[in-house]
């Protein structure tokens, strides 16, 4: 700051909606706030009408003039000094909780620990609720909605022999009758996948997407293809997709309450395409589904192992060893194929001994 007492703070002094910078300096002169600069007054007004911004932290502090100029200076104390022999006033209050850390700390904490808490405990307990009081047509409105927004940009019509769709949905049809709901709660439906690849995965609304890549890589056995349309069958059953759908944007309302409005995060979720969010399940819902495969394909008598063996091809063909696979809502881990053939041997152990 400069030596003559008159002067308050350097700094760059802007015309009214410009950019251009002048170097300046604030003084004081018969009870005004003067901007001056390259030898002339810039700006002048009596403090009243001088807008200053608050301070936080180290960030410039800009003072506005009534004609709309604007001096913006770093040299914040400088400012606060003047503020106090002038006004009384006092740094902003974000400044003063950034200078009192254990303050910032303590509040940084509690923030988090309540944002866990709700994730861990109320959101579960919000999401039953949601899915006790949801409507038939959300579910409805949310598949359909999917099916053609995925159907306008990444799925195309299938190119499978119609004799093979004839069976495999023959196949499918007396699965889906054993299903809670029966035969005419699902509707499956053949897509060439194109980027999504080998997949098939279930909407809410009980519509199931079978992609021609996925018929392709298991050849001949059409018993891999029901065990995984069992697999989807019973995550429709479950609502995990609504679960999962819910969960999600109380996530994004949980971070629109802490951090404020983000956007129209949960809107979209839950209009168009939220359900492909939906496709990721939890570990329970993925077990659950596999369980409930083995039960379909047993009680339609089909081998209730032919999941385990769809999994055990991706392995073989994919190269799909680890945690996940390349379809991203079955990953086929080796723990869950044995599972999978110890329930199976278990229910037809439980069939033979009647």
């Amino acid at each position: 700051m400069a030596s003559d007492p008159a002067v308050i703070a350097k700094g760059e002094w802007h015309p009214a909606n410009s950019s251009h910078a002048t170097p300046s300096v604030l003084r004081v002169e018969n009870g005004r706030l003067v901007a001056e600069g390259e030898g002339a007054v810039l700006a002048v007004a009596v403090p009243e009408r001088v807008e200053i911004s608050p301070r936080v932290g180290t960030i410039p502090r800009r003072l506005t003039f009534p004609d709309g100029s604007v001096l913006e200076t770093r040299e914040n104390d400088a400012i606060d000094a003047y503020l106090r022999s002038q006004r009384g006033a006092r740094s902003g209050f974000v400044h003063r909780l950034e200078e009192f850390h254990p303050r910032l700390i303590a509040i940084t904490i509690a923030v988090v620990v309540l944002a866990a808490s709700i994730y861990r405990f109320a959101l579960p307990a919000l999401v039953e609720v949601a899915i006790l009081v949801t409507p038939p047509f959300v579910p409805e409105m949310i598949g359909s909605g999917t099916l053609a927004s995925l159907d306008r940009t990444v799925l195309k019509p299938s190119q499978l022999p119609e004799a093979e769709r004839q069976a495999i949905s023959e196949g499918f049809g007396k699965l889906a009758a054993h299903s809670e709901g029966g035969k005419k709660a699902y509707t499956l439906n053949f897509r060439d996948g194109g980027v999504i690849g080998p997949n098939a995965f279930a909407l809410p609304d009980g519509n199931l997407i079978l992609t021609d890549d996925l018929v392709k890589l298991v050849g001949d056995d059409r018993e891999m293809i029901l065990g995984v349309l069992g697999h989807e069958i019973a995550h429709v059953e479950g609502e995990h997709s609504l679960r999962q759908l819910y969960r999600v944007a109380g996530v994004a309302a949980l971070v629109m309450l802490i951090a404020g409005d983000v956007g129209s995060g949960v809107e979209d979720i839950l209009t168009q395409g939220g359900a492909l969010v939906a496709l990721s399940y939890s570990r329970s819902a993925e077990a659950e589904a596999d369980r409930r495969s083995v039960e379909l394909m047993n009680v339609a008598g089909y081998d209730p192992a032919a999941l385990a063996r769809f999994f055990a091809l991706l392995e073989e063909k994919l190269g799909d060893h680890g945690d996940t696979s390349m379809l991203s809502s079955h990953p086929g881990t080796p723990q869950r194929q044995q599972d999978i053939r110890k329930y199976s041997q278990e229910l037809k152990s439980r069939s033979g001994a009647r």
